[in-house]
């Protein structure tokens, strides 16, 4: 049993790998070919907005997803995993951060209001409780480091925690996904059955089977359905 269950939790990671593979390549192609690329300066800016799902898709979401898995999946002593899962969360904290950073630089730079939407308030909080969450877990099981008993104590929360803060940039991205093809779509810029409204709502599509195959690879091995079902 609990090497089928192991298998199981290998099977999702993989699906993770590939699907993380797929939504990097998705919203490339639509930031770079449909909505013309990406730059940090320009005239036109759209180009500044474009780096923004990049970054927080890229950076942040599959970034994170992989540092999430990682401590499973590596091979190595328990320390270097933790300090690679540290270092991999760093990453995707940072470039999250800048993700955030070039929406406000578009915002300021287009003459439009911040933080007027949903997307908006749950990706301030979600990149605040990812530092949180980060913050608390290197002082914890890094440096300096609680005693056994309460690393033992915390690290059930520590993960529930971050699968939560997760699902929330899941969440989030959806919410953005959205509200940016709405935007296209209402302003006239985009028909509804286009080309590009097709990859948007696809690339949505696959960033929820990625977050769903990053939390099954974790709840999994977690799982013990012997004592929930059973034969008569």
């Amino acid at each position: 049993m609990g090497g089928l269950v192991r298998s199981k939790s290998k099977a999702f990671m993989y699906i993770a790998h590939l699907l993380a593979a797929t939504a990097a390549v998705m919203v490339l192609v639509w930031c770079i070919h449909f909505r013309g690329g990406l730059a940090f300066e320009s005239a036109n800016k759209s180009l500044i907005f474009n780096v923004h799902p990049v970054l927080m898709l890229i950076g942040f979401i599959i970034m994170g997803g992989e540092a999430t898995m990682s401590y499973r999946t590596l091979p190595w002593s328990k320390r270097v995993k933790k300090t690679i899962h540290l270092i991999l969360h760093a990453i995707a904290l940072v470039l999250g951060v800048f993700g955030i950073y070039f929406a406000f630089k578009f915002h300021n730079e287009s003459g439009i209001d911040n933080l007027y939407s949903l997307h908006s308030w749950m990706g301030l909080g979600t990149i605040c409780l990812y530092g949180i969450q980060w913050i608390f877990g290197f002082v914890t099981f890094l440096y300096p480091g609680a005693s056994v008993f309460l690393r033992t104590a915390y690290l059930a929360w520590h993960v529930l925690f971050g699968v939560f803060v997760y699902l929330l940039a899941i969440a989030t991205a959806e919410l953005g996904f959205l509200e940016k093809l709405t935007f296209l779509e209402t302003s006239g810029i985009l028909h509804r059955y286009s080309p590009e409204a097709f990859l948007v709502n696809s690339t949505a599509l696959v960033v929820i089977l990625l977050g769903a195959s990053v939390v099954l690879s974790l709840i999994v091995p977690y799982i013990d359905y012997s004592n929930i079902y059973t034969v008569d």
